[in-house]
C-alpha cells in the first residue's frame, strides 16, 4: 500500500505540481500492454513470408502474360485453318452450282428446241415420210420393170408394126416412170439431213453437259456394264452392216463355203 506523504509549499514552489502516485501507478500497466503488443506484431511480422520484390512481381507479371498470349494465338491459328477449310468448300460448292446451273441451261435448250411435241413430232414425220417415200418409189420401179418385160416377151411375137410401136411407147413410159420414181433419192436424203441437223443439235449439247460433270471419260466410269438380254433370234437380226462395221462377208468368203 502506497504512503501519502504531505508536500510542503516550498517543494511545489520549486519543483511545481508532481503527479500523484496513483497516476503512476495506472499509467504503468498501459505502458506494459503497448510494448507486449508491438512485440507481438514484430513477431507475427518475422513469421510471414517475406514480399515479392519489384523485379519478382514484373517477371511473375511477364510470365502470366506470355502463357496467355501464345494460348491467344493457337486460338487464331486454329480459327484461320477453321476459315482457310470454309474458303476451300465454298469454292467447290460455287463450282458444283455453276455445274448445275449449266446443265440445266443445256437441258432446257434440248427441252424447248428437241425434246418438246413439235419437234420431235416433226422429226418423227421425216422419218415416216422417208420410209413411205422409198417404199413408193420402189413400188412403182417394181411395177415399171415388170410392164417393161411384159412389153419387151409381146414385142418379139408380134408381127405387126404398129403393134412394136405401141408397145415401144408404153416401154419408153415405164422408163420414165422409173426415173421419176429414182427422184425419191433427192427428197429422201432432204429429210434425213433435217433429222441429222436435230440430231447433231441433241448430240452437241449432250457433249456440252459431259464436259461440264469431267468429260467423256468421267462418264464412262459410271457407265453400267450392258447385259443382252435379247432371244438367240433377235440377236440375228441386226439389219445391214455399214460400211465400217467388222464382220463383213465378202464374194470370196461366199464362195469359200460352196468349194
Amino acid at each position: 500500500m502506497a504512503v501519502h506523504r504531505k508536500r510542503f509549499r516550498v517543494e511545489e514552489a520549486v519543483v511545481g505540481e508532481m503527479p500523484s502516485p496513483e497516476m503512476i501507478e495506472e499509467a504503468a500497466p498501459m505502458h506494459s500492454e503497448i510494448m507486449a503488443e508491438l512485440r507481438a506484431i514484430r513477431a507475427q511480422m518475422a513469421k510471414g513470408p517475406a514480399p515479392l520484390s519489384g523485379s519478382a512481381a514484373m517477371a511473375a507479371i511477364d510470365a502470366s502474360t506470355a502463357h496467355e498470349l501464345s494460348e491467344a494465338r493457337t486460338m487464331l491459328e486454329t480459327y484461320r485453318a477453321q476459315i482457310e477449310q470454309c474458303e476451300k468448300l465454298k469454292v467447290e460448292l460455287d463450282l458444283i452450282h455453276d455445274a448445275i446451273d449449266r446443265t440445266k441451261r443445256e437441258i432446257a435448250t434440248l427441252h424447248g428446241k428437241s425434246f418438246d411435241g413439235g419437234e420431235m413430232a416433226k422429226v418423227n414425220g421425216e422419218l415416216g415420210a422417208v420410209v413411205g417415200g422409198t417404199e413408193q418409189a420402189t413400188q412403182q420401179i417394181l411395177e415399171a420393170a415388170e410392164s417393161i418385160d411384159q412389153a419387151a416377151s409381146a414385142m418379139s411375137k408380134v408381127q405387126s408394126a404398129d403393134q412394136q410401136k405401141r408397145l415401144a411407147d408404153d416401154i419408153q413410159e415405164r422408163v420414165i416412170s422409173i426415173f421419176e420414181a429414182c427422184n425419191f433419192q433427192d427428197l429422201t436424203g432432204q429429210r434425213i439431213s433435217k433429222v441429222m441437223g436435230t440430231m447433231k443439235f441433241i448430240e452437241q449439247h449432250i457433249n456440252a453437259m459431259m464436259e461440264i460433270w469431267g468429260g467423256v471419260d468421267a462418264i464412262k466410269a459410271h457407265v453400267p456394264a450392258h447385259v443382252d438380254t435379247r432371244s438367240e433370234d433377235e440377236k440375228l437380226l441386226n439389219g445391214p452392216k455399214l460400211a465400217g462395221d467388222i464382220g463383213h462377208a465378202s464374194q470370196d468368203d461366199i464362195d469359200a463355203l460352196f468349194d
